[in-house]
């Protein structure tokens, strides 16, 4: 299952230090299917994003994602990619950039033939430079934002109410982030999608880094020690408490001074729902733990 990792840390730009592929260290580590492909995403002072990634095809490859990242910005959005749809290419790696803005996805979903038509009645196929359905959903996103005249938020619920409506679905777990605002979506049960509001200041205890782990993501900040910030991971990264699953159809928004806003715009499931048992084997695959 890819991993989905997003950092909120207000309207300064922090500087935190990544590795997206951890090494093994257990043969039941080892024995785990090994990701295909890495990236990340930050904006610079003017708000441009910038992405690094790459396939990992080959084991010379994952020494791109094992290699510390010291990044700035004031939004992150890490990726680890497991394949359902697309070969190991550039162009099909996450983070993807539309607009300014940065997407990644976890889940699947399926028609995308009826998809296509739809982007192509929407004039936005120019959009689409690889095979995946991420690159696609976030091609919807993208289209939808300009009718709304820049209403990211709004788009993502048009996007995501077309596709439930019209395609079958397994999950559209995302992260969208420009150098101000993020949001993060979790439809439907699928796939769980985590959120931590962190504020070193109010610990009792003495402030420390933020220092955030899964099973592929880490993510180092000595900046983020005494300055709120907001976090999003596909798993909780660390012991803190304050970690929460998001509800199924939750939209939640962070605003540029760490505003969260939750909204649930979204049907309680798809109208096509699919099991795992529906997808393609290597689909299926890419959605297991």
């Amino acid at each position: 299952m890819c991993r989905l990792f997003g950092l909120h840390a207000g309207p300064q730009p922090v500087r935190a230090t990544f590795w997206l592929l951890d090494a093994p260290d257990s043969l039941a580590e080892q024995s785990r299917r090994e990701p295909d492909g890495a990236g990340i995403g930050t904006f610079d002072a003017d708000g441009r994003a910038h992405v690094a990634k790459q396939p990992l095809a080959a084991w010379e490859d994952h020494a791109f994602a094992r290699e510390a990242r010291v990044l700035k910005s004031t939004t992150f959005l890490a990726h680890v990619r497991y394949a359902s749809t697309g070969a190991h290419a550039l162009v099909n790696t996450h983070p993807f950039e539309q607009d300014g803005r940065l997407f990644a996805h976890n889940g699947a979903f399926g028609d995308l033939k009826r998809l296509d038509q739809h982007l192509a009645e929407l004039g936005v196929t120019d959009l689409v430079q690889g095979q995946t359905d991420s690159e696609r959903l976030f091609a919807l996103i993208t289209a939808e934002s300009r009718r709304t005249r820049g209403d990211v938020g709004e788009g993502i619920a048009r996007a995501i109410r077309w596709i439930a409506e019209e395609l079958p679905v397994f999950s559209l777990n995302l992260i969208v982030t420009t150098a101000t605002d993020l949001w993060s979506l979790r439809y439907p049960a699928t796939h769980e999608l985590h959120i931590l509001e962190r504020d070193p200041a109010a610990a009792p205890a003495p402030a420390a880094p933020m220092d955030a782990r899964s099973i592929r993501i880490h993510a180092r900040s000595t900046d983020l020690a005494r300055s709120p910030h907001v976090l999003f991971a596909t798993e909780p990264m660390d012991h803190n408490p304050g970690w929460r699953p998001m509800a199924s159809g939750e939209l939640v928004h962070v605003g540029p001074l760490l505003a969260v806003t939750s909204t649930c715009p979204f049907p309680d499931s798809p109208a096509h729902p699919l099991s795992l048992s529906d997808l393609e084997p290597s689909a299926a695959a890419s959605q297991k733990q």
